[in-house]
């Protein structure tokens, strides 16, 4: 990936005055819920950074993302797992790609999002029409990736994740995301939080999770106001034994390279190839959906390529 600079100087004094970027992997009640809780705001700028979004579009593709990266703990091994909105809406959808390294990274379909005007609030529903939630995981060493979707039911994005495992995984499982603008539009907070249930929990324990979570501040206003995320486990669950089992990095990042893009060319047809050498412009341009990386190579690359 070509890492694009976060260069805005009241953004790079204000990640000064904050909790650094991380996740936080906990359990309650000695094991019988697990979850995460993670700060995202550099995560976020990053994300919108490589893209060039605007507003309503770094509110859609940022609470993918941070869903996306709360994907992470559920995995073993070097699984990874796709995230995918497909909604007949003007936002069309996203396809977020989380990988257990700790990396993410994701596009929107439409970019930028039609609308005719200004939107008036961050409430998201007016953007996703009716379509599916699919979450293709692809577990290591397996030979199919596994595949599962549900409806767009809530319009939005954390609440159809949670149906999605409640209905596809058959796991209770809750997802809360926040992303905080200021005045000027620079995402100032961002993170959020899962929990999930396992195999045999205690029903008071149960009860206890679900009202600590309905509970929780705004995540984005959380972390904007230089909240940490120990004061949310160890406070707001303090009733339910918190134990933090990991602290771990999570980076927008995608693994594309100018080589690996140039592999791909190479596979193509010879006959293909030919034609690009001898009648294409002189410079090979290509794009990287995930990240928005270009990455551009003289034709005579090609040569002895057919």
């Amino acid at each position: 990936m070509i890492i694009k600079t976060i260069d805005d100087s009241v953004l790079l004094r204000h990640f000064t005055t904050i909790q650094p970027d991380g996740m936080s992997i906990f359990m309650l009640g000695n094991g019988q819920v697990r979850g995460a809780f993670f700060h995202g705001t550099r995560f976020v700028n990053q994300m919108r950074m490589q893209h060039t979004l605007g507003i309503l579009e770094t509110l859609v593709l940022g609470q993918a993302c941070l869903c996306g990266a709360l994907l992470i703990p559920t995995m073993k091994g070097r699984d990874r797992a796709v995230f995918r909105y497909d909604t007949k809406g003007p936002a069309a959808g996203f396809a977020v790609e989380a990988m257990s390294e700790g990396i993410v990274r994701g596009y929107l379909f439409q970019d930028p999002i039609p609308v005719e005007e200004a939107p008036k609030n961050w409430d998201l529903a007016p953007y996703f029409g009716d379509g599916f939630v699919r979450v293709i995981r692809f577990p290591e060493g397996a030979r199919e990736p596994i595949s599962g979707s549900v409806e767009i039911k809530h319009k939005n994005i954390a609440k159809n994740l949670t149906e999605y495992f409640l209905l596809s995984e058959q796991t209770h499982t809750a997802f809360n995301t926040g992303i905080q603008f200021d005045s000027q539009g620079r995402v100032i907070g961002a993170g959020g939080l899962y929990l999930q249930v396992m195999p045999g929990a205690d029903e008071s324990l149960l009860i206890q999770a679900e009202q600590a979570f309905s509970a929780c501040p705004s995540i984005g206003q959380w972390f904007a106001e230089n909240g940490t995320r120990e004061d949310i486990i160890y406070g707001l669950l303090r009733g339910m034994e918190p134990e933090v089992l990991l602290e771990r990095d999570i980076s927008f990042f995608c693994p594309c390279s100018a080589e690996r893009f140039l592999e791909k060319i190479k596979t193509l047809p010879k006959d293909e190839l030919r034609d690009m050498y001898e009648n294409g412009p002189e410079n090979i341009e290509t794009y990287c959906h995930y990240c928005g990386s270009e990455y551009t190579y003289p034709k005579e690359v090609l040569n002895g390529c057919f």
